[in-house]
C-alpha cells in the first residue's frame, strides 16, 4: 500500500523528501527525525519517522500537523560497485530470489530495501568476497509465498546453467524463509547429477535489526557453496538462538518450526548433514557427494495436486477433485471413516491420494487400526516417513513422470532425494 495523495501533497509542499531531518508538529509536541519510505502495511494516511533513538514511529497525516524540513539529505554520488575477482579461490553462483536475506540496509535513513542488481545482492554482506568469487543475478523478486511451480522450474534452470556453463563450485539461493523448504525439495527432486552443493537460504530478522541473522546465514551458506564437497539441495540457517554455528538441512528433509526464532528450521526424522562452525564445515556423514560431468534438469510437474489438512468433522466436499491429493492424517495415518466412501470415489475416478502425518515427526503406518487398513484396501498410498509439504512436491513430480497410477505409488515409495528413510530418527531438538 503506497502513501495516499493526500499525505504526498502534504510532503511536496514542504519540500520534504525520503531521508530529510524533518520536525513534524503534531498535538502541541514537535517530533524531530528522519523521513523514512512508507512501510507497504501500514496505512495509507501514515507518515513514518526514524527518532535519533533508532525507533521508527508513525504520525497520523490527516491531523493538523506542520512539517518543516530540517535538513536535506546529503545526495552522494554513486559509484559502481565492482565484482572482485581472484583466481585463486572458487566461483560460486549466488542467484536472488527475493526475502528478507537479500536487503541491505541504508545506514542515513535506517531503511532496508530489496537488493535489486547483482551489485547489490553481492554487496549486501561483502565479507563473502573473502571466500571465494561470486557470479550473481536476480532470477526474480518476490514475497516466497508467491511462488509457483514455474518459478522452481526457473531456479532449476539457473542452477543448471550456473554448474554447466559457469563452471562454479556451488549455488547459493537467497530465498524467502516461510516457504523454502517447499523450494528446496522441488530443487532435490528436479536436479540430477549435482557437480556441487545448491544452498537456499534465508534470514528470520532484516538486516536492520541487531539481532540480524542474514549476515551469518549466508556466509555460512557462501562457504558450504565454495568449500564443501556436497552433490545434493540443502538449507543452510542458524542452528541456535545465538551465533555460535549453523546447520546445513538436506532440502527434503528441512521445516520452518517457529515463525520467527533464528533457530527455526529444524531437519525432520533424521540428523542434520552437518554445521558450520567459526568459518569450518564438519560434515556428519550420509550425504551425497558431488560427481562430475553435467548437471541434468529433470522439472517436469503435474500441479493438479492439493495438500489437504484432516480435522474432525471435515466433510466429503472437503475433498477436492484433483489428479493428486496428499493428505494430513492423523497419528499413524487416519481420517474419519465417514471419508472414506469420499476417497473411493476419487481414486475410482483416477485421482491419486497419499497419506501423511499432522504429527511431523515419525512415520505413517495405516496396518495398525482398521481405518489405515481400509484407507491402504481402498487404494491410498503410504507417504513413509516424508515430510507433508515434500510429499505434495514429490506427488507433482511423480504424476508428471508415471506411466499409470501403479507407476506413480513405485516413485512415491522411491527414495529419490533422501525424502524416505529406512529407519526414522527422532531428533527434535537438532
Amino acid at each position: 500500500m503506497s502513501r495516499s495523495k493526500f499525505i504526498e501533497n502534504i510532503l511536496r509542499n514542504a519540500n520534504a523528501e525520503e531521508g530529510d531531518l524533518v520536525e513534524i508538529e503534531v498535538d502541541d509536541e514537535k517530533i524531530k527525525g528522519v523521513l523514512m519510505p512508507h512501510h507497504e502495511f501500514s496505512d495509507k494516511n501514515i507518515i513514518i519517522v526514524k527518532l535519533s533513538n533508532g525507533y521508527n514511529i508513525g504520525i497520523d497525516g490527516r491531523k493538523d500537523i506542520k512539517i518543516r524540513v530540517l535538513e536535506k539529505k546529503k545526495k552522494k554520488a554513486v559509484k559502481k560497485k565492482v565484482i572482485p575477482f581472484d583466481p585463486a579461490k572458487p566461483t560460486v553462483s549466488v542467484i536472488g530470489t527475493g526475502g528478507t536475506i537479500a536487503c541491505y540496509v541504508d545506514y542515513r535513513t535506517g531503511a532496508v530495501h530489496p537488493a535489486t542488481s547483482a551489485e547489490d545482492l553481492s554487496f549486501s554482506v561483502p565479507e563473502i568476497f573473502d571466500i571465494c568469487n561470486v557470479k550473481a543475478k536476480i532470477a526474480f523478486q518476490m514475497l516466497s509465498e508467491n511462488l509457483k511451480v514455474s518459478h522452481w522450474q526457473t531456479l532449476a534452470r539457473e542452477v543448471a546453467n550456473a554448474f554447466n556453463n559457469e563452471r562454479v563450485s556451488g549455488v547459493v539461493i537467497p530465498h524467502g524463509t516461510d516457504t523454502m523448504g517447499y523450494t528446496s525439495a522441488a530443487l532435490s527432486f528436479m536436479l540430477k547429477n549435482l557437480s556441487g552443493p545448491v544452498v537456499l537460504v534465508g534470514a528470520q530478522r532484516s538486516s536492520d535489526r541487531p539481532s540480524s541473522d542474514a549476515a551469518q546465514n549466508l556466509l555460512s551458506a557462501v562457504t558450504v557453496a565454495a568449500k564443501s564437497d556436497l552433490g545434493e539441495v540443502v538449507v543452510v540457517m542458524h542452528g541456535e538462538i545465538s551465533d555460535t554455528f549453523t546447520y546445513i538441512h538436506r532440502g527434503t528433509r528441512v521445516r520452518k518450526m517457529h515463525t520467527s526464532r533464528r533457530d527455526a528450521f529444524k531437519t525432520i526424522n533424521e540428523k542434520p548433514l552437518g554445521k558450520i562452525e567459526y568459518g569450518r564445515i564438519e560434515l556428519t556423514g550420509g550425504y551425497r557427494g558431488k560427481t562430475s560431468g553435467k548437471v541434468v534438469v529433470d522439472d517436469k510437474m503435474d500441479d493438479d495436486v492439493a495438500l489437504v489438512y484432516f480435522y474432525p468433522g471435515m466433510k466429503e466436499q472437503d475433498l477436492p477433485d484433483k489428479k493428486g491429493l496428499v493428505i494430513m492424517g492423523t497419528g499413524l495415518g487416519h481420517i474419519s471413516t465417514d471419508l472414506i466412501k469420499r476417497i473411493r470415489e476419487l481414486i475410482d475416478n483416477g485421482s491419486v491420494i497419499v497419506m501423511t502425518s499432522q504429527c511431523i515427526f515419525g512415520r505413517v503406518n495405516m496396518r495398525v487400526y482398521s481405518n489405515g487398513r481400509e484407507l491402504l484396501k481402498a487404494g491410498v498410498i503410504s507417504g513413509e516417513d516424508m515430510l507433508p509439504e515434500v510429499a505434495y512436491v514429490k506427488l507433482m513430480w511423480a504424476l508428471a513422470h508415471a506411466k499409470d497410477r501403479d507407476d506413480v505409488a513405485k516413485i512415491m515409495h522411491t527414495n529419490i532425494a533422501g525424502e524416505i528413510s529406512g529407519r526414522t530418527i527422532y531428533t527434535p531438538f537438532l
